[in-house]
């Protein structure tokens, strides 16, 4: 009888230590899932005087906020490079009145980047300056050549090629006091006497280009 009453001592610890709950000397026992009050609990919320809180503003994430749309810029106004009046009015006639002054750093100031360069000779085929041309900010010009000295560095020649101009509109514009001389492919080139101007024109009559000097 002793060994029964021991097993069921045994057993009853067992399911308090499982389960819970408060046995006869005050001791916490779990309570089996089963036997639990499955019910909330009732609640109340008491609300002070004072003013009403803040909104609470959800965070933005970054990603949300690197797909957001960007504002666009206001609108900048157009800067428009100031040329001389002189330039403006005639660019090549502006270089011409240079010759002797410019160099090279002092065009590429005004003109921006030449287009791209080539070797000037002497009469006897020795290279003696570079060549370069520049594009006509002003686009009275096709394309303007400007021929700096080797040795100086100096500017000594201007060539300058028209968009269109034949040679008839040429001599009314600078006259026929010039010395004619044949070149290759047909053309034809007039150096004037009283100016400091030779023209190129092709066989059709159309100026190539004029050089000033």
């Amino acid at each position: 009888m002793q060994a029964v009453r021991t097993v069921c001592f045994v057993l009853f610890a067992g399911c308090a230590a499982v389960y819970g709950g408060s046995d006869q000397d005050g001791a916490s026992v779990s309570i089996p899932p089963v036997l639990r009050n499955m019910e909330p609990e009732p609640s109340a919320v008491v609300r002070l005087p004072g003013p009403a809180p803040a909104p609470v503003v959800a965070p933005v994430s970054v990603k949300s906020a690197a797909t957001a749309p960007i504002p666009d810029d206001p609108p900048r106004p157009l800067l428009r490079h100031i040329y001389p009046p002189s330039f403006e009015q005639d660019s090549g006639s502006f270089c011409q009145e240079l010759i002797g002054q410019w160099t090279e750093s002092d065009a590429r100031f005004l003109l921006g980047e030449p287009l791209h360069t080539r070797s000037a000779f002497d009469d006897n085929g020795a290279v003696n300056g570079t060549i370069y041309a520049f594009s006509d900010p002003t686009n009275r010009y096709k394309e303007l050549e400007l021929d700096f000295d080797a040795a100086t560095g100096a500017l000594r020649t201007v060539f300058v090629y028209p968009h269109s101009l034949t040679w008839q509109e040429a001599r009314r514009k600078w006259g026929a006091n010039v010395n004619e001389t044949t070149a290759n492919n047909g053309r034809r080139f007039y150096s004037y006497v009283d100016r400091r101007l030779d023209v190129l024109v092709d066989r059709a009559g159309k100026v190539i280009s004029f050089g000033l000097y």
